[in-house]
């Protein structure tokens, strides 16, 4: 027996309020050694740590690679890079991308699942898309406690809604709540084992390795999935479509990793790029076209300018094509951010 007194906590948007929130009702004999991954661009400061120390009498760090996981600690992820857990130490590092954020919830979720299992409370916030899902899903797996925040109280409620259609949440709260609910939960003891087969263990371990940065050439990930049709947008590798349960997730064979909905973002935006290049090609096409035709009117090669002229305004037809299909992908995009905000 042992208590359960490993708590991972992920968020995006919105997620700073919800961490104030939360760690300002947190006591600092908690016993428990929590860990904090946000979403944030790779060239921000990391404000986090000294934002939240004001708030808790709790010990609020960035993770440094190699620390022991001590209790009464607040353990926040680098701007960067990936945060992950041993059963004794924190790790940090910059593996592949994963829902195309490093640091990322998943991994986080994952490695912790892996050390500790049924000793593992895992909380999603606020955040846009899925990130956290297919993490809290090997936190259930492995016998430990799923949360999410309330989506009426997030200020962007799509991670913890999708958190909660894909897996049997424990508790749904408002983040209000939840200093109290971990109080209660980490004075709770629970047996120490693992539900996985040999083969879930074993897909596990490699996503946490992949995770870690280590030789990807010695991690078959293709083995628990099947292969797709489709090519991943970082690196163009052939992706691997992964089952955890009834959820589907996409892995390449150089580590980058994607659910369904950040899969379909990442490629209409690589759309999008593509159709901008298209345009200044064709845009290009028509200036140079114009060009030779006047060129052979000086000249007086009547015939040669009319023709190019005639290819020119054929191009700019061309032109208009792209244009409007830009507008269709924004509106698509449009259409998809107000489903996001409902």
């Amino acid at each position: 027996m042992a208590k359960r007194n490993i708590v991972v906590i992920g968020a995006s948007l919105g997620g700073l309020e919800a961490f104030k929130k939360l760690v300002s009702g947190l006591p600092a004999d908690i016993g428990a050694s929590i860990f904090l991954v946000w979403h944030i661009s790779p060239n921000a400061e990391g404000v986090l740590p000294g934002v939240l120390g004001e708030l808790t009498d709790l010990t609020v760090v960035h993770a440094d690679h190699g620390d022991l996981i001590r209790p009464n600690r607040i353990y926040v992820a680098r701007p960067d890079h990936h945060l992950l857990v041993d059963d004794r130490h924190v790790h940090v590092t910059r593996g592949p991308k994963e829902n195309r954020f490093r640091p990322a919830i998943d991994p986080l979720f994952r490695s912790a699942a892996y050390a500790f299992g049924s000793r593992v409370i895992g909380i999603v916030l606020s955040g846009a898309l899925d990130d956290g899902t297919a993490g809290l899903w090997s936190i259930k797996r492995c016998g430990g406690i799923a949360i999410a925040q309330d989506p009426d109280d997030a200020e962007m409620p799509s991670m913890p809604k999708n958190a909660i259609r894909e897996v049997a949440i424990d508790y749904i709260v408002p983040v209000s709540e939840m200093a109290a609910l971990l109080v209660k939960l980490c004075n709770e003891t629970v047996e120490i084992g693992t539900r996985l087969d040999k083969e879930e263990l074993g897909q596990l371990e490699a996503e946490v390795r992949v995770a870690a940065d280590q030789n990807r050439l010695d991690i078959d990930i293709p083995q628990y999935g099947e292969m797709s049709k489709l090519s991943c947008p970082e690196c163009q590798g052939v992706l691997t479509l992964l089952k955890d349960g009834s959820l589907s997730r996409y892995r390449c064979h150089t580590g980058h990793a994607f659910s369904p909905e950040t899969l379909l973002e990442a490629i209409a935006e690589k759309i999008e790029s593509n159709l901008f290049a298209a345009l200044r090609g064709v845009d290009e096409h028509v200036i140079l076209l114009n060009h030779m035709g006047d060129h052979f009117a000086e000249a007086n090669y009547r015939a040669d300018a009319a023709r190019y002229f005639r290819k020119a305004r054929e191009a700019e037809q061309r032109v208009a094509l792209i244009r409007n299909a830009i507008r269709a992908s924004a509106d698509i995009e449009v259409i998809r951010t107000s489903e996001e905000r409902l």
